[in-house]
């Protein structure tokens, strides 16, 4: 049974961040200028900017660790995860070149086309539709900057404009299959238009995911994706020193419980679950929108129709995360492991299980739409250890199996058990044990993640990874609703910097960027 691999533009080594602790000995102060909800790699970047734009910025994450969802972990001891997320950058899928096929190259420089045009989006908020819209002549003239960047992409894409309307809006299948005969290569391929969603290859937008999965850039190379050292963590824990060298205030195992509203109606600050009242001009959340608004916004500060549109914000996740200890190197059926033992170029790619065609695809996630965890799971397995022996005793490696699709709730809408995790990750190990003999036998520990799990832990609302469904609804001007994705919200003083704003999930940073920029912006007009 072969396993399918894609590599991207790899780069043969690891991305270089010291896996060192990020320690603060600085006490909080009463007053900031500016406080940021949540420590993962969007506010910590939006503290840095707004650090070095002159605000003074503290930084308050629940966790005894910060990064959020990229973190590094020793969930096992002397074997370090990258716990949720895992690759840096955003995913452009890649075969390896002894597939030998002619038109792969011509389809890669496609997707290049259409995902080098989106790049003006992500580095810019969305379009001002208010400023445009109302207010007087010189607010309109004003926001007519705001077009920049909807321009500048207008005009990359020039005769690409129908190819990337069809790929945002159509089955990415519709796509694929025009490019493409083989039926394992089309599905390899459709796994990028469903990771972190719950749909199919098969329903219209699934292409837009395939599209978010390919915008991606590392060290200049478009596309490329690589394993940080010491784990994901080493990215947070970069951006957190940058932004203390800066003079932000960084700090973990501090709850926020209710962001304070003054008089006026404005953030003022936020209070935590202990009792400490921390006042700012400003305050940032992190967190989800639904966390932000339904629990962290007194609700009476808020439009009542303002939350009914936040209920109806979707969060399904179709991901369970399993971090796996094992004391032996994977061996592949389809590409066996050497005599001495060294890891193989497959090894150090992603490999992509149980997509043999895009109909395993199908009744995966029918079975996942019907409470059931997929009995044939969709599997993405990467072994970060194979570049950086630092995340594992010698001999040993650390594996990571993204998995789809598995609901929320299980059928009859009851919670996940001990038992309910076990037999799924029995599941699942059964199905790499097909593929690679002996990998059950081979582990040590493991670390179970459900929707739940990750909803509990990284405080991912609905366990979407995405802070968010990527869908067309929820994308850009609408992201996460109409009214909120300038990242300012019905709150003053009170913005939106994680993934749930525009441009999405993934670890890029660009919605805390774009979320400071605004915050610097409304400061100086005041």
């Amino acid at each position: 049974m072969a396993a399918a691999v894609r590599a991207g533009l790899w780069h043969r080594g690891v991305i270089s961040a010291t896996r060192r602790g990020s320690h603060s000995s600085t006490a909080l102060k009463p007053q900031y200028d500016a406080v940021i909800i949540g420590a993962g790699h969007n506010g910590l970047i939006a503290s840095a900017y707004l650090q070095k734009g002159g605000l003074k910025t503290a930084v308050l994450e629940r966790r005894h660790v910060l990064g959020g969802a990229a973190v590094s972990e020793e969930i096992i001891p002397e074997f370090h995860f990258s716990r949720a997320s895992y690759l840096l950058s955003l995913l452009r899928p890649h075969i390896y070149q002894d597939l030998e096929l002619k038109v792969y190259p011509d389809f890669l420089s496609y997707l290049e086309r259409l995902a080098c045009a989106i790049h003006p989006l992500l580095d810019a908020p969305p379009v001002d539709i208010p400023g445009l819209t109302q207010g007087s002549l010189r607010k309109k003239i004003s926001a007519l900057s705001s077009l920049k960047p909807l321009v500048k992409s207008g005009l990359k894409l020039e005769k690409n404009i129908p190819d990337f309307y069809e790929l945002v809006t159509a089955p990415v299948m519709k796509v694929l299959n025009r490019w493409f005969e083989s039926e394992p290569l089309r599905a390899t391929l459709a796994t990028d238009s469903v990771i972190g969603a719950n749909t199919s290859p098969n329903n219209p937008g699934s292409g837009y995911v395939l599209l978010h999965h390919v915008m991606g850039e590392l060290e200049k190379e478009k596309g490329a994706w690589g394993y940080v050292e010491g784990g994901m963590g080493g990215v947070s824990q970069s951006i957190a020193r940058s932004a203390r060298s800066l003079g932000a205030d960084i700090f973990t195992n501090r709850d926020v419980e209710q962001v304070l509203i003054g008089q006026d109606g404005s953030a003022k600050g936020v209070v935590l679950t202990d009792g400490t009242e921390v006042h700012s001009k400003v305050v940032l959340s992190n967190a989800t929108p639904y966390i932000t608004f339904k629990q962290l916004t007194p609700q009476d500060a808020l439009p009542e129709a303002f939350i009914t549109a936040v209920d109806q914000i979707d969060y399904t996740s179709p991901v369970t995360k399993i971090n796996v200890a094992v004391d032996k190197l994977p061996n592949f059926l389809a590409a066996a492991n050497s005599a001495d033992g060294k890891p193989g170029p497959h090894h150090q790619c992603s490999i992509h299980l149980n997509c043999e065609s895009v109909e395993v695809l199908e009744e995966a996630y029918r079975e996942g739409q019907q409470g059931r965890p997929s009995s044939r799971p969709m599997i993405e397995m990467t072994i970060p250890s194979v570049l950086d022996p630092t995340l594992a005793p010698p001999g040993c490696h650390v594996v990571s199996l993204f998995i789809q699709f598995t609901p929320y709730l299980l059928e009859g809408r009851h919670a996940w058990t001990d038992e309910d995790r076990e037999r799924f990750a029995d599941t699942a190990f059964d199905w790499v044990e097909r593929y690679a003999p002996g990998f059950k036998k081979s582990i040590v520990g493991k670390d179970i993640l459900t929707p739940a799990d990750l909803e509990r832990v990284f405080g991912l609302t609905g366990g979407n990874i995405f802070h968010g469904s990527m869908s067309l609804d929820q994308l850009y001007l609408a992201r996460p609703l109409p009214s909120v994705a300038d990242y300012r919200t019905p709150v003053k003083g009170l913005y939106l910097c994680g993934s749930g704003s525009p441009p999405g999930g993934g670890v890029m940073g660009a919605a805390g960027w774009n979320s400071a920029l605004k915050v610097l912006a409304d400061f100086k007009r005041l």
